[in-house]
Parts: structure tokens; C-alpha cells; sequence
């Protein structure tokens, strides 16, 4: 799980003849990641694409336009299409000439429509002035001049011309008739907020003109409203045929084009791919069962690969060579993350960084166990938990993108692990209703909100640094790991040496070597049962403060080594990190407060809360509770005595939106965290990313 799939690589050669027939069988296969050829060979070129590659990419084009037009989308179906001879190309011909008829005639109404609209809001302005096109054109001596604006401002400029005219108006409509020519009228208007009006060719009444353009617009909606219930009757009719006509077209493009990877000569072609090593048996009985033995194929090797992903060095199989052999491809070999199914969905958070290199261990698996587990812990209540889990359900059973599913798969198990942690601390939606129940009133831990329960949030502070310890542990670890496969002494200089410093400094820490500067808190908190611990004695912390100098000497040899003595400099200011990275696990138990406080407001709001004597804080079925048992906080919305049904009202709708945004605010709070602590404080220890892509030649079907 910590390593990619093992894959093979692998060479076919045969001759040209029979190379469709090998085109066919890989991609039937569905498992060769098809190399390109790189053009390094002498006497071989690319392979040219298959004759129909040209005729049948156009009705792969034609088909997928005629879906975007209908609006058919990629679904289910419970029965497989069958073509009859010839139909694809007749049938889909004829759609092309009827559905792009239908769609270029609803393009004309929709503009004709768009145009009605424009010129009934521009027949506003002749309502307004109220008069009739035929007295406003057709003058040889006179220009008109119909637009709307200010009124007053346009009267007031045109006070100033000197020139004769007459003006008409309406609310924010105006007509001024000019003299043929005019230049100040237009002059004065340029300097107004006037927008001027085309006058219609048409004649008469503009009421007249008005109803005309209205019914024009109703039968054109008519018209509209036909096509469009035309364009689903055949939508309804052909949407099998075109999803199954654009699988077949795409594989058979897919094949056509395959030999433009191969390398080829006049009479023979060589392809080369990755294949998961599991997998070579199976392809082994595919080419005998399609090809009989016509086609000579080998792996070439099992290799290893250095940090940068490319060969360092390898095991040959059979005859072939690794070292001094041309090949088709230099790069390493595709990434096959392989991880049980329920860890599948949390390769999303890792690659969101890169997919793993082959050379890298994947840290899928630990996320899937630390990401979870921080989220939860943050959050910790049942009510929030069961709804994270509904969420993350509904995408993963809903959503047909890959993606979204992954992240439905995220949110499902962030939701169990708030739901086991909120078990522990009792509550749900932020109330101690299960504290009572299942603990009898005494859960075994406390989020540390009311004052008889603060010293949990000091332990919490502790209990932060000794995760963010072992946490970034295991990433140094990892990152060891994988400098260990390539050099030993890198590993110890570069990944070892921060180990011995971090562990160094920390064991030191919690030890009582000069305990009057440290911090009570790390160690009162753990000294209670049954954790009992007082702190490392001096001598421990003394040899500590040594194994830390040690590892800061061995990381200042590592950056001499790979860097001069800039990077020792450089590794010297960045030794602090060891401090800091764990420090930086405090937002764990800053967010757990925050989003327990929320809800604490969001219920105090509206049940109402009391202090009780011993400290603890609790909320209240009614206000006469507080009197007897402690000091209240604030009476409750939702008591009739003290704010009567506005309160009640009020109360129910602050429960409902406030819980809502307490959950809202849990991912982009607790999530946000989870996530920055996995990539920053944990990835940075050993992970880099940028592996290539399994992307195997074929096609899953799914309508043919």
C-alpha cells in the first residue's frame, strides 16, 4: 500500500500487416501504457494513423455536436446498442442535417425575440410623447430628434440655442424637431445624458405598432416552444444511439491513432508501454488468443528509479539489456496507487500535491488514518458527525464525477471519526445529552470549555505537541525510507540528522533540565492518572540537548555536501523548524475550543445556561433550574417566561441556522487545518510528487 503497483516494461514487434489486429488486442486489454516513440532510432519513423482516422474523427466531431445540442449527458442504461450496417453513418448524417435545421431556427427566434424585446422598450418613448410615427418623419426641411434623458436637464441646455425648434415630452421621453442641418441642437444634446431613438419605418398608430410586435413575439414563443418539444421527442429517440455511437467512434479513433506512437519501418512496427506487472500473463494469452504467435513481444525490464523518477538501475529480463539500450521513452514508469478501497478516496488529498513517483512511498494509507482522526478530534460531537457522514454518503451514491465522489468519501469518514470522538466527549450539537446518558454525567474526556473543565484544554496543548511529534516523525521516517534506496549517507545526513534533532530538542523539553524556564503545563498535565509523568530526569534532557547537536552537525554536513556553505547557513536558520512545525500542531486544540464555544453560544442563545457550584456549565430545560442549582448565564430564547413566543420563534430559528453554520464553518475550520497539517507539516518530510499518470491504452464500455 505504501508502494505503487510494480510495473513492467515491455516491447512488441511484428510486422505491419498485423498491426491492427495488435491495436485491437492491447486496447481490448485496456492495461498498456503506450510509450511515444521519441524519434532516436535510425531507419524508424512514427507510424502514420490508421486510413479512416481522418473520416472517423468528423463523425466523432458530428456525433458529440449533436449531443451538446439535444443536451444528452453520459448516464446508465440497462441494455447494450446495437449497430445495424452502415447506420452509424446514414443515420447520423441525417440528424446532423435535422438537428442543426431545428437549431439554427431557434437561434433566429431567439434573436428575433431578443430584437422584439429592444424595439417594445424603445416604443415606450413614442407611447410616452404620444404621437403617431407619421407626423415625426418624412420632413425635407426638419430633423427629429426622439430619445430619452433627463427632461429638465435637456430643456434647460437647449434654452441656450439660439435656433428655432419645437419640443415634445413625456416623463423621460422628448422629441425636438430642428431645423434641416442643425448644429448646435445636436451640439447641445451631445452635452446632456441623451440617448437617442431610432424612428420605426412603420406607419400609423404606435399602439397599433406596439400589438403588432406582441403578437409577432407570441408566435414566435409558439414556433419556440414546438422546436424545443421536437428537440426532446428526439433526444428521447436517439439518445442511445448517440452515446453508443460516440463510444464506438472514440475507440475507434483511439485505435486509428495508436500507431502514431509506434515506431515503425516499411514492413515492421516496434511498441513500447508500461503494464502492471500482474498482468503479463494476461497479456501473454490475449495476444496468443488474437494474434497466434505472430507477434514477438518481451519485457524488458524491472527497473529502479531514482528520486527524479528516471533509471538508476535495473534487473534484465530474458536477453534484453537495460544499460546502453535505445528506447522508445526515457521517462519512469506510470503510477498505479495501490490502496484498499477504502482508503481509495483519500488519494485525492495526495494528489492534490502530485501523484506519487514510482520511486516514492505513497502516503495515502497514513492520511486516511491521521486526516480522519484530526478532524474528529477537532469536532468531536455525534449530531455534526452523522450529518458529515449523510453529506459525504450522498456524493459518493449521487455524483457521477470521480472527484466529488473521492471527496464524498473524505467527509464519510471525517463524519465516523467525529462521531466516535463525540461518543467520547458526550455531545451532541454541542449539549451533554449523551454525556449523561451513556457516561452517567461523567464522560471520560472534556472539550474544557466551563471552568471545572479548563484543565482539559491545557492537556490538549500537550496532548497537540505529542501528536505533532509522532506525526512529523513519521514523515522524517518516510523520507528516510525512500534517500535510504538511493544513498544511505544521504539518508542519515538528510532525513536522519532532523530526526535526531527534533526528538533531541523535544526529548529535552520534557525533561527538568532547567524546569524554572519551562512551562507548568507540560507537566502537570500529564502527571494525573494514569499517564503519572513528571517529566525526563536532567540527565536525559542533558543527553538529549547532545543527540540534538549531533543531528544539527550531521544536517550541516548534508547541505555542505549538496549545497556549499550557503546551505549550511540556510540549514542553521532553518533548524528552528524543529520547534516550530510542532508548535504548529496547537491550532489542533485552538479549533476544538472554537467550534465547542460556537455551539456553546448557539445553545446558550437559545436554551439558556447556569453556572453550577462545582464549576460546570449547564443548560436549562426551564429558568427555575438556575435559582436552585447555580448562577444563570442567560435565561433562553425559547423559555415563554422570559421572551414569550417571539422567543420561541426566534430561538427555533437561531438553533437551526446556527448549528447550520457551526457545520459549515467545521470544514473550512477543522478541514482546512486537517489538510494544512498534512501538507505542510507531514509532506514536507519526504514528499514530492510529480509521477506520471496511468492512462492505459482502451476503454471501458459502457453502451456498446
Amino acid at each position: 500500500m505504501l508502494r505503487p503497483k510494480q510495473m513492467s516494461r515491455i516491447s512488441a514487434t511484428g510486422s505491419k500487416e498485423i498491426m491492427e489486429e495488435f491495436v485491437n488486442a492491447i486496447h481490448e486489454l485496456n492495461a498498456i501504457h503506450l510509450v511515444e516513440y521519441d524519434g532516436s532510432w535510425e531507419g524508424f519513423q512514427r507510424g502514420d494513423p490508421g486510413v479512416l482516422a481522418e473520416e472517423v474523427s468528423e463523425k466523432l466531431v458530428t456525433a458529440r455536436a449533436i449531443e451538446s445540442i439535444l443536451g444528452i449527458e453520459a448516464e446508465n442504461v440497462e441494455s447494450i446498442y446495437e449497430f445495424k450496417e452502415g447506420e452509424i453513418g446514414e443515420r447520423l448524417e441525417d440528424l446532423r442535417e435535422k438537428v442543426n435545421g431545428l437549431e439554427d431556427r431557434r437561434g433566429e427566434i431567439v434573436e428575433r425575440m431578443r430584437r422584439i424585446e429592444e424595439l417594445l422598450v424603445e416604443a415606450e418613448v413614442f407611447a410616452e410623447i404620444g404621437i403617431d410615427f407619421d407626423l415625426l418623419k418624412g420632413y425635407n426641411s426638419v430633423d427629429v430628434f426622439v430619445g430619452r434623458g433627463n427632461i429638465e436637464k435637456i430643456k434647460e441646455i437647449l434654452a441656450g440655442v439660439k435656433e428655432p425648434m419645437e419640443i415634445f415630452t413625456g416623463e423621460s421621453s422628448i422629441a425636438i424637431v430642428a431645423e434641416k442641418d442643425s448644429s448646435e441642437v445636436p451640439a447641445a444634446l451631445e452635452r446632456t445624458e441623451f440617448e437617442r431613438v431610432e424612428i420605426p419605418e412603420e406607419t400609423g398608430e404606435v399602439e397599433k405598432y406596439v400589438s403588432g410586435l406582441g403578437d409577432e413575439r407570441e408566435g414566435l414563443e409558439s414556433e419556440l416552444k414546438s422546436i424545443e418539444i421536437g428537440m426532446e421527442e428526439i433526444k428521447s429517440e436517439v439518445k442511445g444511439f448517440l452515446l453508443a455511437t460516440e463510444e464506438k467512434l472514440s475507440i475507434d479513433v483511439q485505435r486509428t491513432e495508436a500507431p502514431l506512437l509506434f515506431a515503425t519501418t516499411e514492413n515492421t512496427f516496434t511498441a513500447e508501454g508500461w503494464i502492471p506487472t500482474v498482468l503479463l500473463d494476461e497479456l501473454n494469452e490475449k495476444l496468443k488468443m488474437s494474434i497466434e504467435g505472430h507477434i514477438d513481444w518481451e519485457e524488458l525490464e524491472c527497473a529502479e528509479y531514482d528520486e527524479e523518477g528516471f533509471v538508476e538501475h535495473g534487473e534484465s529480463v530474458g536477453q534484453a539489456k537495460v544499460e546502453g539500450d535505445i528506447k522508445i521513452g526515457q521517462s519512469g514508469p506510470p503510477v498505479i496507487q495501490d490502496n484498499p478501497k477504502s482508503v481509495q478516496p483519500f488519494e485525492v488529498l495526495v494528489q492534490t500535491i502530485g501523484r506519487p513517483k514510482y520511486s516514492e512511498l505513497d502516503p495515502t494509507l497514513i492520511i486516511f488514518l491521521t486526516f480522519p482522526a484530526f478532524f474528529g478530534f477537532m469536532i468531536g460531537d455525534v449530531g455534526y458527525g452523522i450529518c458529515y457522514a449523510i453529506i459525504g454518503y450522498l456524493l459518493m451514491s449521487k455524483s457521477e464525477s470521480v472527484g466529488i465522489k473521492s471527496l464524498g468519501g473524505v467527509a464519510l469518514w471525517a463524519g465516523i471519526f467525529t462521531i466516535i470522538f463525540g461518543i467520547a466527549y458526550g455531545e451532541l450539537f454541542g449539549m451533554h445529552v449523551l454525556g449523561e446518558i451513556v457516561w452517567g454525567g461523567h464522560p471520560p474526556i472534556e472539550k474544557g470549555l466551563s471552568p471545572k473543565t479548563a484543565h482539559f484544554a491545557l492537556l490538549w496543548l500537550v496532548v497537540a505537541m505529542l501528536i505533532g511529534i509522532v506525526h512529523v516523525s513519521i514523515g522524517y521516517t518516510l523520507g528516510f525510507i525512500n534517500k535510504m534506496r538511493h544513498s544511505l549517507v544521504d539518508a542519515v545526513l538528510e532525513r536522519g540528522s532532523w530526526i535526531l534533532l527534533m526528538l533531541g530538542v523535544w526529548v529535552w523539553v520534557f525533561s527538568t533540565h532547567s524546569r524554572a524556564v519551562k512551562p507548568d503545563l507540560l507537566f502537570v498535565q500529564l502527571s494525573k492518572e494514569p499517564l503519572a509523568f513528571t517529566g525526563f530526569s536532567p540527565e536525559t534532557g542533558i543527553l538529549a540537548l547532545g543527540i540534538a547537536f549531533v543531528g544539527l552537525v550531521l544536517m550541516i554536513a548534508g547541505e555542505v555536501k549538496h549545497q556549499g556553505v550557503l546551505g549550511a547557513i540556510i540549514g542553521i536558520l532553518e533548524s528552528p523548524n524543529v520547534l516550530v512545525n510542532i508548535l504548529s500542531y496547537a491550532r489542533i486544540p485552538a479549533v476544538l475550543l472554537a467550534k465547542a464555544g460556537m455551539a456553546f453560544v448557539v445553545n446558550l442563545l437559545v436554551f439558556g445556561a447556569y453556572i453550577a457550584e462545582d464549576g460546570a456549565s449547564h443548560f436549562m430545560h426551564n429558568t427555575a433550574v438556575a435559582a436552585v442549582h447555580g448562577e444563570m448565564i442567560f435565561p433562553g430564547l425559547i423559555h415563554p417566561a422570559s421572551f414569550g413566543i417571539a422567543g420561541l420563534i426566534g430561538g427555533a430559528i437561531i438553533l437551526v441556522i446556527g448549528h447550520a453554520i457551526v457545520l459549515a464553518l467545521g470544514v473550512t475550520s477543522a478541514g482546512l487545518q486537517s489538510v494544512r497539517l498534512e501538507y505542510v507539516e507531514f509532506f514536507q518530510k519526504f514528499y514530492a510528487g510529480g509521477g506520471i499518470r496511468y492512462t492505459p491504452f482502451g476503454q471501458n464500455r459502457r453502451y456498446t
